[in-house]
């Protein structure tokens, strides 16, 4: 019996866990905040940045919401992210991508003050990830890494294969995996559009996380009996619905899940933690900033 991985159920208990970290910061004069700043007229982006703002608001951390022309200079966004940074009431700071082209995005995540890179891609916290001394772990990893535990699924002594390596996901996933921590402790195997034969490497292992942004490219054929699939990829593509589209993950979930001994799905799966880890990096940042212990979930 395959366990269809609840993605909103464990979400929903991290944000739970959250209510006490929140309630001693309160005690401490402390809200935590998160300034969200948009500049684009993406719908998708558009959509993205309100959810993250009602997370927010549910759990008791407030929301600034900051709307910045796409056509503005890129300096604008320069000068708005100097002054978050220069706000002592503001613990987090997301700026929402992808930035308009004028814009050089690497430029964006080393402008932010490291202490409040609740997404954990400035360059100095990435280097304490890898370091393994991390201060925020990137939200999407993380996420992972708590679903695996809701699971119950074993990474020490693990053969894992991380499919993709981006920066966001691919890197820093690989590098939570072989960590000697907890959650940790899995031999990894990082995949990529050069590797060789990957069903070869995804069919040898006991936890695939597919993080290429390809749909379907993952099947049943290339997997493992009882491997644990964790598919973090969303893609929209052509259907026959009301919308005319549909999202689909980078595997396909019916012949994966007919091999897998625990599956997430899309939607429903990964999307979920990783907005809750955000939720998790902004009160640790306000606990860190405000030299107030909170007993993290």
């Amino acid at each position: 019996m395959t366990d269809v991985i609840d993605g909103n159920a464990v979400a929903e208990s991290v944000r739970d866990d959250l209510g006490g970290c929140i309630d001693t910061l309160a005690a401490a004069g402390v809200t935590p905040t998160l300034a969200t700043v948009l500049m684009s007229d993406d719908p998708a982006s558009e959509t993205y940045v309100s959810m993250k703002q009602q997370d927010c608001e549910e759990v008791g951390i407030e929301a600034r919401d900051i709307e910045l022309d796409p056509d503005a200079p890129a300096d604008r966004l320069f000068e708005t992210i100097d002054d978050l940074n220069a706000d002592p009431d503001v613990n987090g700071i997301l700026v929402q991508m992808p930035v308009p082209d004028h814009v050089d995005d690497r430029r964006v995540l080393r402008r932010i003050d490291p202490m409040k890179d609740v997404d954990g891609f400035h360059p100095e916290n990435v280097g304490r990830l890898v370091a393994g001394n991390a201060r925020y772990k990137p939200c999407t990893p993380h996420g992972v890494q708590k679903v695996l535990a809701a699971a119950d699924v074993e990474t020490e002594g693990a053969d894992a294969v991380v499919v993709g390596r981006s920066d966001i996901v691919g890197k820093p996933m690989a590098n939570l995996l072989f960590q000697k921590a907890e959650g940790g402790n899995a031999t990894v195997t990082v995949c990529h559009s050069r590797t060789a034969d990957l069903a070869a490497k995804t069919g040898a292992a006991d936890i695939v996380v597919a993080a290429a942004g390809v749909p379907e490219m993952i099947d049943g054929s290339m997997l493992s009996e009882g491997v644990t699939v964790i598919d973090v990829g969303i893609n929209r593509v052509e259907a026959d619905t009301e919308k005319g589209y549909e999202l689909v993950g980078d595997v396909d979930f019916e012949s994966a899940k007919a091999k897998a001994g625990a599956i997430t799905p899309v939607p429903g799966g990964v999307g979920p933690m990783t907005r809750a880890m955000l939720l998790y990096n902004t009160v640790k940042a306000a606990g860190l900033q405000a030299d107030v212990d909170v007993s993290l979930p």
